[in-house]
């Protein structure tokens, strides 16, 4: 459920910085007003995927996925460039995210395996 509430954050997250852009510098006020509602129920939305996922892993998949679909709406929407650079520089971001997403499971197996050995070694004490 935890992988559920942080997609719809990001997604949250997404329409609240496509709003900020209509938003013409916060001169637009029904577009401001759901500029921050998103961003409030973004974060909310975080808060409660932070319950049961570590900080790092959360706030990495936030923000490299919210980039990566930020970049494709503004080239949609807004007819911004899509550049060889900004291509590379976004899946360097999402091979970020997936390292430190394999470093963390790796992290908590050895941190149980070295647990599990320390409880055999008490038990045979």
């Amino acid at each position: 459920m935890c992988w559920i509430w942080l997609l719809a954050a990001i997604l949250l997250e997404v329409t609240a910085t496509l709003l900020l852009k209509l938003s013409d510098g916060f001169t637009r006020i029904g577009t401001t007003a759901a500029m921050a509602m998103c961003s409030f129920g973004s974060f909310y939305l975080m808060a409660m995927s932070l319950r049961q996922m570590e900080v790092g892993t959360v706030y990495a998949v936030w923000s490299a996925l919210g980039t990566a679909l930020v970049v494709g709406a503004g080239i949609l929407f807004f007819r911004e460039s899509m550049t060889a650079m900004k291509a590379v520089s976004i899946m360097l971001i999402i091979v970020g995210v997936i390292s430190l997403n394999v470093s963390s499971q790796r992290e908590k197996r050895d941190r149980s395996q070295t647990a599990s050995i320390e409880r055999v070694d008490e038990d045979n004490r």
